[in-house]
């Protein structure tokens, strides 16, 4: 029988005080591509800044002959490989615990592949996130945690062909392979975000038909630290109707730690593994960042996007070294070699010096108060239910 334990540290200071190291699952660095979609649903989101969006957009098309594609452009997360992950290293040695951090970037292995020449990483799982299409108009993200590294390539080549080439029976197939592999860890990441809108109903269809044919070689279902109580609180229903157990990941995209993490009293990744496939025991403990209003910590996400890091290697500076676009021939780009002399348009200067204005001094204390909900923290993840 499963059994997930959750603990708040903001409610119990000591909840990590029976435990010998703390796991960071899922969080990203800058060798993971981010769809820029977020952009068109901030201007969603905050009115305000619809009209300088779209000035922004005509005037790319009519100055620099760039039509703005959202589909096709990227950006990536500010933190190297070793500044993520140290960024999780510290903040579960801060709680006396040693630390394991699994970093998982979409659809590859370069970081953690990377961190294996750092002497302090070298024990780094090999794991990834990977975006699998399924059912014709969804795409679910699965967290591959520790592949054997002698076969991590080609278990890699594998799951991009399935990619480019998606079957729900060569699914079923891949997972089932990938279950046969005795340290490998499958978790289902924030099962319930519907990635590609295609509608509340349609997406919990598919996740239930997906869990009913794959469930037997899904380790864990997620509770995500980026994604909101509410949605949370479903993922754990969720579990006990598949009878799953629950995991921590952070998916962390800027410079806050991960707001979730595991306990764990394994001396290794593979030990820890073990724990949940085959002891089927998991302690999530969620961090004090987790707390806060969820608005104002997407918010802050958002502006750390946008910020510059004048500390950063180069490169990882300023904005629009992390953002790539098409050029007029088709050409993938850094926006910064896209801009004459240099310089980002005035439209495009304003929106982002809006975006960075909403996380200063009184507005963004005002904003995190009109944000701020008791209830949920009284909720928590339904525990009085």
């Amino acid at each position: 029988m499963p059994t997930s334990t959750i603990s708040y540290l903001w409610c119990d200071t000591a909840a990590a005080s029976d435990f010998r190291a703390g796991v960071s699952l899922h969080s990203h660095t800058n060798q993971s591509s981010e769809a820029l979609d977020f952009l068109a649903n901030f201007g969603n989101q905050f009115p305000a800044m619809r009209p300088l969006l779209s000035r922004m957009e005509r005037r790319a098309e009519q100055v620099y002959g760039i039509r703005i594609n959202y589909a096709a452009s990227y950006w990536t997360p500010p933190m190297t490989p070793r500044l993520a992950f140290d960024l999780e290293t510290k903040q579960i040695e801060k709680l006396g615990l040693d630390a394991m951090v699994s970093i998982s970037d979409h659809d590859n292995i370069k970081a953690p592949m990377l961190l294996r020449s750092v002497p302090s990483a070298r024990q780094i799982p090999v794991s990834v996130e990977w975006s699998a299409p399924y059912g014709g108009m969804q795409s679910f993200h699965l967290g591959v945690h520790n592949l054997p590294s002698a076969s991590a390539t080609e278990w890699m080549a594998a799951l991009g062909e399935f990619t480019a080439n998606p079957s729900d029976a060569r699914l079923t197939e891949i997972l089932a392979s990938l279950h046969r592999e005795p340290n490998v860890l499958v978790v289902f990441n924030h099962p319930l975000w519907d990635l590609y809108l295609i509608g509340k109903e349609k997406h919990r269809f598919l996740v239930n038909e997906f869990l009913q044919k794959n469930g037997a070689y899904v380790h864990a279902l997620e509770l995500n630290g980026l994604r909101n109580w509410n949605e949370n609180r479903e993922v754990r229903r969720l579990a006990e109707k598949w009878n799953m157990l629950l995991i921590s990941g952070g998916d962390r995209h800027g410079v806050e730690p991960n707001a979730n993490i595991n306990l764990t009293n394994a001396v290794t990744f593979t030990e820890f593994v073990h724990e949940v496939r085959r002891e089927k025991r998991s302690h999530v403990l969620f961090m004090p960042q987790y707390a806060e209003p969820w608005k104002h910590r997407m918010l802050q996400s958002t502006i750390d996007a946008v910020r510059y890091y004048p500390e950063f290697p180069q490169g990882s500076r300023n904005w629009d070294e992390r953002v790539f676009h098409p050029d007029a021939n088709g050409a993938i780009r850094p926006l910064s070699e896209l801009w004459p002399n240099g310089v980002a348009p005035r439209a495009m200067r304003w929106v982002v010096a809006m975006v960075q204005l909403m996380g200063r001094g009184l507005v963004s204390g005002g904003l995190r108060m009109a944000w701020s909900d008791s209830d949920q923290l009284r909720l928590a993840l339904g525990e009085q239910e």
